[in-house]
């Protein structure tokens, strides 16, 4: 019933739908001018499995790995920002779900680096359509407390902790 191809080629159908609105988010953010503290922009996906959807935060965040907040009198932008909200990336009907989660479960190491990856690619590009690439601050992509993160300017995973060197 269900084959990892037409479940990515799905994930991949259904985030592109969401693309526009992603977009013109993003380029709020890459026309912005940051306050001084702010050095690098983090963006973390919040994936909700069981209702296959995803909210996707900015935050701005010094070297230390703390939220850099807006400060009376001080110049540029500061703080976290909504990106995108519940997209649904992936429909299952309730006629379905237990037939998809043996599905998931039987696949599950190749499906949760595919999908990882699918999300990467597609928010990365969504960042560069935005102009990402002329922000002069280092921008990460990451999926909320999974270890890896995704530097979007050499488009390559890392780990979590070198983003703060």
């Amino acid at each position: 019933m269900f084959t990892v191809d037409e479940y990515l080629a799905s994930i991949k159908m259904n985030l592109a739908q969401h693309a526009d609105v992603l977009v013109h988010n993003l380029k709020v953010i890459a026309e912005a001018t940051f306050a001084p503290d702010v050095e690098l922009l983090d963006f973390s996906a919040f994936i909700e499995p069981s209702r296959h959807d995803l909210s996707i935060m900015f935050f701005s965040m010094d070297r230390e790995a703390n939220e850099v907040f807006e400060e009376a009198g001080t110049m540029g932008f500061a703080g976290s920002k909504s990106m995108l909200d519940e997209a649904v990336y992936y429909h299952v009907t309730p006629k379905q779900a237990d037939d998809f989660d043996v599905f998931h479960e039987e696949n599950e190491e190749i499906l949760i680096e595919q999908e990882r990856q699918l999300f990467a690619d597609w928010f990365s590009s969504c960042w560069q359509q935005a102009g990402g690439d002329r922000v002069k601050l280092p921008a990460y992509f990451n999926v909320h407390d999974e270890g890896e993160t995704f530097d979007l300017k050499r488009r390559i995973w890392m780990d979590e902790e070198e983003k703060w060197d």
